[in-house]
């Protein structure tokens, strides 16, 4: 009775994701063709560190955006090794890119949010009405600001935010990246972040406008200072205060930052998971009990030979496929990577654990060599 009960289960939970999980699975560009929008002046904040490799090609696709309004680039440089300022100074003229030394860091920030708070700082002297935080490997879309902001005053948004496509080149990235977003949205489906009688609040961190009324409510970049998860922080405060949020999908705006092994991969969903569960134990078997359940029981179930518990054990499987399917077609995937994603769901657990490990082992949260998730 056990196998047929944890059948039953499976099938009911992926009966659940498809149906009744605010449809996250859709993963659909929304339509942007709205009227422009007023000119108004934005202030674009990106913080860089050793992004040497990929800044120039962030900052010009900025530099050449196609808007009504007024805007500047403040680039904070968080203390580059590399050539990253020298960079960013060979794709944008001073009338439109102002790169910022950031000041040491300060204790109880992480240095992402530090960069930040101090480009928006510098930002303040231009009077902007929103404040574009992009991430410095974002190469924007020719009309991706206008776009942004169009949405956010048709809308009456305080935070709009694209998850832009990410690199999906090589090998490790055709495998995992769809995945990766087909997770995320999972955990904040945008019908539910844009939902003001829901608490979920997303936000991808690589391409979110907030209008600047909106941070001064929230206290600014202060109010998530020691935050890891700093995107969803963010849109979490602008909704608390009653702000109104959006989240959706970019095919034009990308990350061109590659992660082209497994490890590499790995590594970027350590960062950050078990801070996610705040760093709970209960939580982290929770989290991998309930994972087996979900995406590596349901095909294990047709092999038990037991007619009922194949029957919902493919039943289960077949509707994993079915909601991959979408994120698939988006990247541009064969749809034979769909009876694959238990496969795909062990390796998020593995790397899961591995974020557990590093916490426990004072190296959580490495980036750029900084170690910034340490155990109290």
């Amino acid at each position: 009775m056990v196998v047929e009960y944890a059948a039953a289960w499976s099938a009911a939970t992926w009966a659940y994701l498809l149906l009744a999980r605010g449809m996250f699975w859709r993963t659909r560009e929304d339509r942007m063709d709205l009227p422009p929008a007023r000119a108004c002046r934005v202030a674009i904040v990106i913080p860089a560190r050793n992004e040497a490799d990929v800044v120039g090609r962030a900052v010009a696709s900025l530099a050449a955006q196609d808007f009504n309004g007024a805007f500047h680039i403040f680039l904070v440089d968080d203390h580059s090794e590399d050539a990253t300022a020298r960079r960013a100074r060979d794709a944008a003229g001073p009338e439109l890119l102002s790169i910022i030394a950031a000041p040491p860091l300060a204790a109880g920030w992480t240095g992402k949010l530090w960069a930040l708070a101090e480009g928006v700082r510098q930002a303040e002297a231009f009077h902007p009405d929103y404040v574009l935080f992009s991430d410095a490997d974002i190469e924007h879309a020719r009309r991706g600001l206008a776009q942004l902001v169009a949405h956010a005053e048709a809308g009456g948004y305080d935070l709009v935010s694209w998850m832009v496509k990410l690199r999906c080149q090589a090998f490790a990235e055709k495998a995992l990246i769809p995945a990766f977003v087909f997770f995320f949205f999972m955990l904040y489906p945008p019908a539910w972040t844009e939902n003001g009688r829901r608490q979920t609040a997303g936000a991808a961190g690589g391409c979110i406008l907030t209008r600047w009324p909106a941070l001064v409510r929230i206290g600014g970049i202060g109010a998530i200072r020691g935050e890891l998860i700093d995107d969803c922080a963010l849109a979490k405060a602008v909704k608390s205060t009653g702000g109104r949020i959006w989240l959706g999908v970019s095919s034009e705006t990308r990350s061109i930052r590659g992660y082209g092994t497994f490890g590499q991969i790995g590594r970027m969903i350590s960062r950050t998971a078990f801070r996610q569960l705040r760093h709970s134990a209960v939580l982290l078997m929770g989290t991998i009990a309930g994972m087996l359940m979900t995406y590596v029981l349901p095909p294990l179930l047709l092999l038990t030979g037991r007619p009922l518990v194949i029957v919902l054990g493919g039943f289960a499987w077949l509707l994993m496929i079915a909601t991959y399917l979408p994120t698939l077609r988006f990247y541009g995937r064969s749809l034979l990577w769909a009876p694959l994603l238990p496969l795909v769901a062990a390796f998020y657990m593995g790397a899961t654990v591995h974020s557990a490990v590093r916490y426990w082992s004072g190296r959580g949260g490495q980036w750029k060599g900084r170690a910034q998730d340490l155990k109290s």
